[in-house]
């Protein structure tokens, strides 16, 4: 196993719902902010479909949410969070949705981009992948290769300054088509921390040992106390990027 862990300047994460980013890579998120990276963070939904509580509307449960997501970031050290306000529940992969997260693609030039895995549906044995997330994660795809890159698609965003941006890699989330296990030894409580922002979700559930256990259960047999896992695609080369956009920032592990 590799002993470099590789930090790159930006990074862009792409979900469904707040509190996603926290379950899946919120780990990542921190080790990689603490070593530098600018993180920002996109959901394409505000979640207002996601307390249930008596007399709650929409409008509410989203400003609520919206909120709870802030302070989630801040405490993971994301730097911006962009809200895209499609409906919860109802997120579609549609081409306004992928003209969407292109914009923001093209206007934070992320070098990486994390989000989830469309291909999921069964989850474990008691979880059938939401909609929102599978919707949310092809559209992220969709818009990172080929939309972002090609200065002939959607090319009223040229004449708004917004140039085609080509990400480096692309940190997809999931379960079982994984291959790449990121140590967060130092940051697990800083997602369990985040988590808890998240209080209209947690209610009187404190997510710590949930937490530890699948993060230990995902390191298990790897040189690492807990861990996230991805399948990382490569879509720029390392020497092509280095010539384009300068050096490589490698960081020991």
């Amino acid at each position: 196993m590799s002993n470099v862990f590789y930090v790159p300047r930006s990074a862009l994460a792409i979900y469904a719902h707040p509190d996603d980013i926290e379950f899946s890579c919120a780990g990542l998120l921190a080790r990689w902010a603490k070593a530098g990276t600018e993180i920002t963070y996109v959901l394409c939904t505000s979640g207002e479909v996601g307390i249930a509580d008596p007399g709650m509307t929409k409008a509410v449960a989203a400003e609520i949410r919206e909120e709870e997501t802030r302070q989630a970031a801040a405490i993971a050290g994301a730097r911006e969070v962009v809200f895209l306000r499609e409906p919860d529940g109802l997120l579609e992969a549609s081409l306004l949705l992928r003209k969407k997260l292109v914009r923001e693609i093209r206007r934070f030039r992320p070098e990486v981009v994390l989000c989830s895995d469309p291909t999921v549906l069964w989850g474990r044995e008691n979880y059938i992948n939401h909609p929102d997330h599978r919707a949310a994660g092809i559209a992220a795809l969709d818009a990172v290769f080929p939309a972002a890159g090609q200065p002939n698609l959607f090319e009223e965003l040229e004449t708004e300054g917004l140039r085609a941006h080509k990400t480096r890699k692309v940190y997809v989330s999931g379960w079982s088509q994984t291959e790449t296990y990121v140590s967060i030894d130092e940051t697990i409580e800083t997602k369990i921390a985040a988590l808890r922002a998240h209080k209209s979700q947690m209610k009187d559930w404190d997510p710590a040992d949930r937490i530890h256990q699948w993060a230990s259960e995902v390191a298990k047999g790897k040189e690492m106390q807990y861990a996230e896992a991805f399948r990382v695609v490569t879509l720029v080369e390392d020497e092509t990027w280095e010539k384009t956009q300068g050096e490589v920032r490698p960081n020991s592990d």
